[in-house]
């Protein structure tokens, strides 16, 4: 690798997997929650939460960065609070840029999850109710095994998308090396750069190579976890 990157890209490499492994994980449990809620439940209102979970695929991520830092900045409503209660600042920082990504991919989890759970079979747990087992029973023994596949393509399609989040990141975070210049980030900043195109097209094969990767990992999980 240290042939091929420099250190400083080599960083940027290091950030993307730990910003998107970080944001996929911690958001995975809400998503798999709200997945559940609305494959399985019906209330009035489901049609506008459907929409607001939906909403940051079709906002423009410049919009989604600005939000969070009207409301996670130094100065927003929660950030203040966090930074002189909790010592925690997201702003300029890689956990801030985990939290963009995670707010931008978390549609992408949703929706997998969801749809695996609308094909599964809810007469295995209606069958396994009438046999005495508790809810959580058929949580981890019906439900979750039947939405595996969903669960494992969303993992993996939020952390492809999250290695290409761009807007989001930027607006929020900045583009600092070291801190939160990701792929994305330290490409464009190659760009900027006089003479920085060779360096810009190594990170972009890059990370064609790695969509590539995560994205073949992924079929291959959904056909395994299907496979009866």
């Amino acid at each position: 690798m240290t042939d091929f990157l420099t250190s400083a890209e080599a960083e940027a490499l290091r950030l993307s997997l730990l910003v998107s492994g970080t944001a996929v994980l911690c958001a995975l449990p809400l998503a798999f929650l709200v997945a559940l809620g609305l494959a399985r439940t019906r209330f009035a209102g489901k049609a506008v939460v459907d929409g607001i979970v939906h909403l940051p695929l079709v906002l423009p991520p410049v919009a989604v960065g600005y939000l969070l830092l009207v409301v996670f900045g130094a100065r927003g409503s929660i950030g203040a609070w966090l930074d002189l209660h909790l010592g925690i600042r997201l702003v300029f920082s890689w956990t801030g840029a985990a939290l963009a990504s995670a707010l931008i991919t978390f549609p992408l989890q949703v929706r997998a999850i969801r749809l695996s759970l609308e094909g599964g079979d809810e007469a295995l747990g209606e069958a396994a109710r009438t046999l005495g087992a508790g809810r959580l029973d058929r949580l981890f023994n019906i439900t979750v095994p039947l939405a595996l596949p969903g669960i494992l393509s969303g993992i993996l399609t939020a952390f492809a998308a999250s290695l290409g989040e761009f807007g989001a990141i930027i607006t929020f975070v900045s583009n600092i090396p070291g801190e939160t210049q990701t792929l994305p980030l330290a490409i464009y900043a190659a760009l900027q750069a006089p003479g920085g195109e060779v360096e810009a097209a190594r990170l972009c094969a890059l990370s064609v190579i790695l969509a590539l990767v995560v994205m073949t990992a992924g079929e291959a999980a959904r056909r395994a976890a299907a496979r009866p």
